[in-house]
């Protein structure tokens, strides 16, 4: 039997909503590859229990990780709550299986479009992407639409 609520916490609705966005693109990944130039960085939790990767990747990257989802990636599977994708890393094939609810962070730096995602009493929101040589030379040209959801809160008074 499901819970009864007390309220409605929109902030969890438009979280749910903003990580179907990350799983649908994946989804289009996965049936035909990526389309023309889109590529996706994908930042997650390394520590949350349900992630799946080898003891060398945990060690190198005890809490964080950005993937890049582009050229060489395989065997791309898209579950109910988790993906899963084949990478080289030095020159060895691994496979990470990767809870939805463990992504942080994913672009696409072709689109211009980022979503950053709460872990914890952070807020969701999409942000301006840059690909990391932009970030070092601080040079972006043109901008993403950056959408807080700051804007929809029930202020407290």
């Amino acid at each position: 039997m499901e819970e009864f609520l007390t309220e409605i916490n929109y902030d969890k609705l438009i979280e749910k909503s903003l990580k179907n966005v990350v799983i649908e693109a994946l989804k289009i990944a996965e049936r035909q590859g990526l389309p023309g130039e889109n590529h996706f960085y994908i930042t997650f939790k390394t520590n949350h229990p349900r992630t799946q990767i080898s003891d060398y990747l945990k060690s190198q990257y005890p809490e964080e990780m950005t993937i890049v989802l582009q050229h060489q990636f395989a065997n791309l599977r898209v579950e109910n709550d988790s993906f899963s994708v084949d990478l080289s890393f030095g020159g060895i094939q691994q496979n990470l299986s990767i809870p939805f609810e463990a992504i942080t962070y994913f672009a696409d730096p072709y689109a211009k479009f980022g979503l950053s995602f709460a872990t914890g009493e952070e807020n969701t929101t999409t942000r301006e992407i840059s690909t990391p040589a932009e970030e070092k030379e601080k040079k972006v040209s043109g901008s993403a639409t950056v959408v807080s959801i700051d804007a929809f809160r029930k202020k407290n008074k």
